[in-house]
């Protein structure tokens, strides 16, 4: 460890040493820009989740406006043996059933809601309704904006690092094809001054 820890402190600060050649010097340069790109973006990152939580805590606050809890009741029973659409083929958890329910004015309503397979008919089943009695998705909870905010902060801040390190990679593998070309002429001129 003290070793790879060694070889990183002279790649990044190759100084005053006379077998540092210009190569190493840009390299080191790239590698600085690269760590001082990733640490500048943390503060932009962090203002892009903080953004992000704001944005999804509005929507949170309209939507838990606009919907409300209710109960369905189903009026057939749920299939027992359905299938999840994933490609897996395993058992599904819910499906859809025929289902009828009242919105805030008393208005019957009927639609298909998710239930629990194998549930019979007459199943009480929750679901979310919308200012106009139809059917809708639960209003984002505060929770979920907190972690779209984090993820939406990490997701960039590992775009840009990872934007940054393929920069470093792509410019060191230019300055080590370069390095190479040049031991290969210097070993070619050695072996044509040998001759004579």
């Amino acid at each position: 460890m003290r070793g790879r820890i060694a070889r990183f402190r002279r790649r990044l600060f190759p100084g005053r040493n006379p077998l540092a050649r210009f190569g190493d010097r840009v390299e080191a340069a790239l590698l600085g820009l690269m760590i001082a790109g990733a640490l500048l973006a943390l503060p932009f990152a962090a203002a892009f989740g903080s953004d992000t939580y704001a944005a999804q805590t509005a929507r949170a606050e309209r939507e838990s406006a606009t919907r409300h809890p209710a109960t369905a009741i189903a009026l057939a029973a749920a299939p027992t043996q359905t299938y999840s659409t994933d490609g897996a083929g395993a058992p599904a958890d819910q499906t859809t059933v025929p289902a009828a329910w009242f919105d805030a004015r008393g208005t019957r309503h009927t639609g298909d809601v998710l239930a629990d397979s194998g549930s019979p008919k007459g199943t009480h089943v929750p679901v979310w309704l919308d200012q106009r009695g139809e059917l809708t998705t639960e209003p984002l909870s505060a929770s979920t904006s907190a972690a779209d905010g984090v993820f939406a902060a990490i997701l960039l801040w590992v775009g840009v690092t990872g934007g940054l390190a393929a920069l470093y990679g792509l410019g060191r593998l230019v300055l080590d094809r370069l390095r190479a070309a040049a031991w290969d002429r210097a070993w070619a001129e050695a072996r044509h001054d040998s001759r004579f």
